[in-house]
């Protein structure tokens, strides 16, 4: 059984850190790229961080370069999404996928003033 199984939201201030994580289980983690993707109320989903297989190729989306960080532990079966200098506007259910064929049930990030 495939599961992708995201955890670490919660509830942060405007500035703070925080690190998502996602587990897989059931397919050859190791042979998919990965990604997170984000969903605020009333927007359309938007893609935040990539990474390859390997872990050698990340790429972000320009709302999040340089305060977000995506990596992998193919040991481990697990992908990370370090956030820091957090905004209100990063506000969303985080979802990390195995493109494109898997995708979790998501874990939601609320960033207040």
């Amino acid at each position: 059984q495939v599961q992708l199984v995201e955890s670490g939201g919660g509830l942060v201030q405007a500035g703070g850190s925080l690190r998502l994580s996602c587990l897989a289980s059931g397919f050859t983690f190791s042979r998919y790229d990965m990604a997170w993707f984000r969903q605020a109320p009333g927007k359309e989903p938007e893609r935040v961080a990539f990474i390859s297989w390997s872990g050698s190729s990340t790429h972000y989306a320009d709302s999040v370069e340089g305060r977000f960080t995506i990596s992998r532990d193919n040991a481990k079966n697990m992908v990370y999404l370090q956030m820091n200098g957090l905004k209100l506007e990063d506000t969303a259910v985080y979802v990390c996928a195995a493109l494109y064929d898997y995708w979790g049930k998501g874990t939601l990030v609320t960033v207040s003033s």
